[in-house]
């Protein structure tokens, strides 16, 4: 299965794909980490992805698909995978439509979860990473709201959001995504 998560920072998708991808078995692929490695490493790429991430917006397109085209294509994703980051706007999710769809193959499901900006704020003070300082964390959180939220009118005309309170402990909401993900298998069997 191909899933999405969509959610604001510190929503916990990292937490949730990690548990999701122990069930539906498949990797966990988060372009945050595929950035902050990058970074790390001092890469091209990481080098040119710090500015923007420093300033608190995106990374540019062309930039965050090609890591994600390139990562797609590798042998244990053939079975599907989890897509933590990516895509951010419609232009992505048009691009990695585009792509899947040139290998016969197409996104299962999203799952949003949706988490209240105050609630946001506390998890991000919770955690304390090194790059959730508050003025850039407010930044991202306005960035996803301008740029990531219009993903859920376009999955949603797909007919393939699901739309998860993102509050409660972690059991209550992996709890909820799993019977959204049933929901999805279910639908990939009908049309399959």
């Amino acid at each position: 299965m191909r899933i999405i998560l969509i959610g604001p920072p510190g929503a916990g998708k990292g937490t949730q794909c990690q548990r999701l991808s122990g069930l539906l078995r498949v990797p966990h692929l988060s372009t945050g980490e595929m950035l902050r490695a990058a970074v790390r490493a001092g890469t091209p790429e990481g080098l040119e992805a710090a500015r923007f991430m420093q300033a608190g917006q995106l990374v540019p397109d062309p930039l965050i698909v090609g890591m994600v085209s390139g990562r797609l294509m590798a042998p244990d994703c053939r079975d599907g995978c989890l897509l933590d980051g990516f895509p951010r706007t419609v232009p992505q999710a048009e691009t990695l439509d585009d792509m899947l769809e040139r290998r016969a193959i197409s996104v299962d499901g999203v799952i949003e979860l949706a988490v209240p900006r105050d609630e946001l704020v506390r998890r991000m003070l919770a955690r304390k990473r090194a790059d959730d300082d508050p003025e850039i964390f407010s930044r991202r959180i306005m960035s996803f709201e301008e740029q990531t939220a219009p993903l859920l009118e376009y999955y949603g005309r797909q007919g393939k959001l699901a739309s998860i309170d993102g509050l409660g402990t972690a059991d209550e909401i992996f709890e909820r995504i799993r019977v959204s993900i049933d929901r999805f298998r279910r639908r990939a069997r009908i049309r399959g």
